[in-house]
């Protein structure tokens, strides 16, 4: 009953901040004509359409490649911290958190400033990909000791592996243009300002690749958290199942960061909000944290747009602001419960 209601409600979110989303700007259009031009586009005559060919355009050129960016990348990262958390073994993995979406953003950059394009418009996603790919591999090595990750560990390594990046992206804006530089503080505050449908299809099938890797391995995961002996025991290879996991992880930060930057704590905060309301079970875990990513980011995209006249604030700032207590929170209370920090 928990789960359908859960699954309703995020579904009934979803569909309404679209909506809502679509329409809000200074080119203002209602719920019920933003819904009639979708209808009408896959050839349904239901609802009114826009009454001007400008608001036609505005939706289908400017405003649905924002939307469906945002919810792929808000499913992506959601996904990310959840795999992460389920590998870990620990609540505080978060691709923003522990460096992996620093280090992608440093793979992004440096293809804007050295002006790689020996994959074309691909270029960047996949440079972001090997990028995220070494900071997971990285964080897994120096994070682990004994057979499991301590809190105090991660996130020493975390802010190691964030500082390295950041000092790498420093660096990458010394040697740029000006063009470059304004793109590389682009990717460090995170936006989705100028998404265009060509990066959604760039995007999209790496999205779907990952969450698809994903709900192979939901069930492994679940045998996981039992711990390592007794997933051994039921003939899970640990080893395999986790370095898997870092590279579907680094395939989503990747897509993600490739086109909108840095948005941190999307991937902390969904999935455990989620594992509150549902408990462990990764299946279900899984569609949740994609739905309520997605309904996350669309909402902090409409805020960033509509909340100061004539300006688009920095979507990874709002998370930051709703993710950085929530953060300190869910330190505490992991202290609270372990009775220390290890």
């Amino acid at each position: 009953m928990r789960r359908t209601l859960l699954y309703s409600g995020l579904t009934v979110a979803f569909v309404l901040i679209v909506l809502v989303s679509a329409g809000a700007g200074q080119l203002s259009i209602s719920p019920l004509e933003v819904f009639g031009a979708i209808m009408h586009r896959i050839g349904l005559d239901l609802g009114p359409v826009p009454a001007s060919a400008t608001a036609e355009t505005a939706l289908w050129t400017v405003r649905f490649p924002r939307i469906v960016m945002a919810a792929l990348i808000g499913a992506a990262l959601s996904a990310a911290g959840l795999l992460m958390q389920a590998i870990f073994g620990n609540p505080l993995a978060e691709p923003g958190v522990v460096g992996v979406s620093s280090g992608a953003a440093l793979g992004a950059s440096a293809t804007i400033v050295f002006g790689w394009t020996f994959l074309g418009g691909w270029t960047i996603a996949v440079t972001a990909f090997i990028a995220g790919l070494i900071a997971t591999l990285l964080v897994y090595v120096m994070s682990r000791a004994n057979g499991k990750t301590e809190v105090v560990t991660l996130v020493l390594t975390g802010i190691a592996v964030n500082a390295f990046a950041g000092a790498g992206l420093a660096f990458l804006t010394f040697l740029g243009t000006a063009a470059s530089r304004e793109q590389i503080v682009f990717w460090q505050l995170g936006s989705l300002n100028g998404s265009r449908w060509d990066q959604v299809l760039i995007i999209l099938p790496l999205v779907v690749a990952g969450i698809i890797a994903a709900v192979i391995v939901s069930r492994r995961l679940d045998l996981l958290s039992l711990g390592e002996r007794s997933a051994r025991h039921l003939g899970v290879n640990v080893e395999v199942l986790r370095v898997f996991v870092i590279v579907v992880v680094a395939l989503l930060v990747g897509a993600s960061v490739a086109f909108a930057g840095v948005i941190a704590f999307v991937g902390l905060v969904i999935p455990h909000l989620m594992r509150m309301i549902l408990g462990p079970a990764h299946g279900p875990l899984l569609f949740a944290s994609l739905m309520g990513g997605a309904v996350l980011l669309l909402t902090a995209d409409l805020v960033a747009r509509t909340a100061v006249p004539n300006a688009d604030l920095p979507i990874g700032m709002l998370t930051s602001l709703v993710g950085g207590p929530f953060f300190f929170w869910m330190l505490r209370r992991t202290r609270k419960r372990s009775g220390g920090w290890a």
